[in-house]
């Protein structure tokens, strides 16, 4: 009855081995699956480009009554002439959930499509839900060249 005993004590210990060994093969095969999965979703960290002031061409070739986005560091900025002539930019991000705003000519406004938030042509949020209004950029013009700094 002890030899008995003695072998079946000793074939659960190989059995309780095999199965930690097959256990930690298999979280380790499951990890070399998952590991790589979860890298390529979640994306990269880019660096916080920082920019004093960028170049937006020639004044005249912006037309009246006309909004174009242009990208300042690493978002977009948006750079409004008005229908009086006067030219104006600011953080293209909508302030409420980070969408990026655009001009509707027709309404002659700033408008974020996510939403349905909307901005006068001073970047003062006038309707929706956006929190506050788009921050503005300096407008610069140098021998008929536009420059846009924070």
């Amino acid at each position: 009855m002890k030899a008995e005993n003695s072998i079946h004590s000793e074939s659960q210990t190989r059995r309780d081995f095999l199965n930690y060994i097959i256990g930690l093969g298999l979280l380790g095969w499951l990890g070399g699956i998952l590991y790589p999965l979860y890298l390529y979703l979640k994306p990269p960290k880019a660096p916080e480009v920082d920019v004093k002031n960028i170049s937006l061409g020639k004044a005249d070739d912006l037309n009246k009554d006309s909004g174009n986005i242009f990208k300042f560091g690493n978002k977009p900025g948006i750079l409004l002439k008005t229908p009086e002539g006067e030219i104006k930019a600011f953080s293209a991000v909508c302030t409420h959930l980070d969408c990026t705003v655009q001009y509707k000519q027709d309404e002659h406004l700033i408008w974020c499509a996510c939403h349905n938030g909307r901005y006068d042509l001073n970047g003062k949020n006038i309707s929706g839900p956006p929190p506050r209004p788009l921050t503005p950029f300096n407008v610069t013009i140098q021998k008929g060249e536009i420059f846009v700094s924070k």
